[in-house]
């Protein structure tokens, strides 16, 4: 029986308006092999805003609990499974007011051989909602260094390429000296032979 592996990966914090976007809320239990189940709850606080207001509830099926993401909210974390590791919710139709914090609560019920223990996860996504998409420091630094590597590589072959040629047509231009050296003394050696000849005969 396979299972998967579970990473908690935090979430992305930047929406944009007219888009779809991703709460990520994710708690991995310590122990796999130990039974559980969990609820979720889900609050939001747009900025200027003092109060945190419950929007979403999921247990067994989600229901949304605020007017102002009627229509929006939809489950997007564990299926068909009442251990809930991924209790991620995606929004649609994002709208700068959607700005704010989110507040996750994941209620985890471990089941032991002889006893019940319940714990509280408490997760937090700081949302900022933008007209535009805009690229991150670490995105631009890690193009930037796609082409340097890019480019190192191709001057490097070319270097090799250049090095590799040189010794080839060296070993080519020595190899041709000894073949005619060697022709020259064959041929010496041959015309001595020939005048040793002639002078016997004489």
């Amino acid at each position: 029986m396979c299972r998967g592996a579970c990473a908690e990966v935090d979430s992305d914090t930047e929406a944009v308006a007219g888009k779809g976007f991703k709460l990520g809320c994710i708690s991995c239990k310590k122990r796999s092999e130990v039974d559980g189940s969990a609820t979720v709850d889900w609050y939001f606080r747009g900025r200027g805003e003092t109060e945190f207001v419950h929007i979403y509830n999921y247990d067994d099926e989600g229901s949304i609990k605020s007017d102002h993401f009627e229509d929006r909210l939809d489950w997007s974390g564990s299926k068909r499974n009442k251990d809930i590791q991924d209790a991620s919710i995606y929004l649609t139709n994002v709208t700068f007011n959607d700005s704010g914090t989110y507040r996750c609560f994941l209620n985890r019920l471990l089941t032991y051989d002889y006893y019940e223990y319940k714990t509280l996860i408490s997760k937090e996504v700081h949302l900022t909602v933008v007209a535009k998409a805009t690229r991150g420091t670490a995105s631009i630094v890690s193009e930037v260094m796609m082409y340097v590597s890019i480019i190192g590589l191709q001057v490097w072959l070319l270097i090799e390429m250049i090095y590799c040629y040189r010794k080839i047509s060296a070993a080519g231009e020595e190899a041709l000296r000894e073949a005619a050296n060697a022709e020259y003394l064959a041929i010496a050696s041959e015309s001595k032979d020939n005048c040793a000849g002639v002078q016997v005969g004489d």
